[in-house]
């Protein structure tokens, strides 16, 4: 089932959603008595914050961010405290808004050159892999697929970490460690690539896909949070080598837009980097990814 966008939905429920969050005291607003009727802020207190008419945030928060300049959308973000990826994800719906009909913004499917897999499979001490944003698992090297042999595991191609968190929630849960918040950020980032490009039908097909068959994604999806792609730590238990905790680092590749490398790595000497090393050691170029799963330490 294909997901569709309505934009003007998407702006509403967007902004509706930030303003909810943010309460008068938060904002710096005097507290007045009486009961409220609305969750967080007014629409008159976000336009008061933003220096705007409350007619024009009421006509924006109706989905109308066509032609809204540069510097309104800066003083909505500070008025509604948005974070970076917030932020972003406004400036590229009121581009979308803005776009003439039939002229969206629209990255065509990417695909994973020789050079970068070349470059992959150079990286013999950390596991690595490409992603586009979609959560397809384009390319890894050999210790990446050794790492992430339960998603790979998966007979659709290319594999997809979305699919596995959402529909195999049962293998995930075991895998992640931190499940909820994988979650979380999955159904975060996807929100963030739909506001980047609407007329991405495979990465609609995949929201749609998700949104029938998961209520917690649903659940997640509704919530219109968004978040950027970055660094961090992950914590999985790995069928082969137990508990792994790693750091991970997500780049973007500025010559090939819309994908990202994904390099794990842990302190030299660490227990985890001891896994990584009989990790590694398991894997050959003959061992299937099944094969690889089915292993125990």
């Amino acid at each position: 089932m294909a997901a569709t966008l309505d934009l003007r939905t998407d702006i509403r429920d967007f902004l509706r959603s930030r303003r909810a969050r943010i309460t008068p005291e938060m904002a710096g607003l005097p507290a007045r008595g009486g009961r409220r009727r609305v969750e967080g802020l007014r629409r008159e207190e976000v336009a008061l914050l933003a220096g705007v008419s409350v007619e024009y945030y009421v006509r924006i928060e109706r989905g109308s961010l066509a032609g809204t300049s540069a510097g309104v959308l800066h003083a909505l973000a500070a008025a509604l405290q948005l974070s970076a990826a917030e932020r972003d994800h406004l400036v590229h719906l009121a581009r979308q808004a803005g776009a003439p009909a039939g002229r969206r913004d629209v990255t065509p499917p990417p695909t994973v050159r020789p050079a970068l897999q070349e470059m992959l499979d150079a990286m013999t001490g950390a596991p690595a892999l490409i992603r586009n944003g979609r959560h397809d698992v384009l390319a890894t090297n050999r210790l990446g697929r050794a790492l992430y042999s339960p998603v790979l595991a998966d007979e659709s191609r290319p594999p997809n970490t979305a699919r596995f968190v959402y529909l195999n929630p049962s293998e995930a849960e075991t895998f992640f460690v931190e499940y909820d918040q994988v979650g979380r950020n999955v159904a975060a980032t996807l929100r963030m690539e739909v506001g980047r490009h609407p007329d991405d039908e495979q990465l609609l097909d995949l929201v749609g896909e998700l949104c029938t068959r998961s209520q917690l994604f649903r659940q997640r999806w509704a919530s219109h949070d968004v978040r950027l792609h970055g660094y961090g730590s992950k914590r999985v238990n790995h069928p082969a080598v137990g508990r792994l905790d790693l750091n991970f680092e997500s780049m973007d590749l500025p010559t090939d837009p819309g994908l990202h490398v994904n390099v794990y790595t842990a302190p030299a000497g660490s227990p985890t980097a001891d896994a990584l090393a009989r990790l590694a050691s398991w894997d050959t170029p003959e061992t299937s990814t099944r094969e690889l799963h089915a292993l125990s330490g």
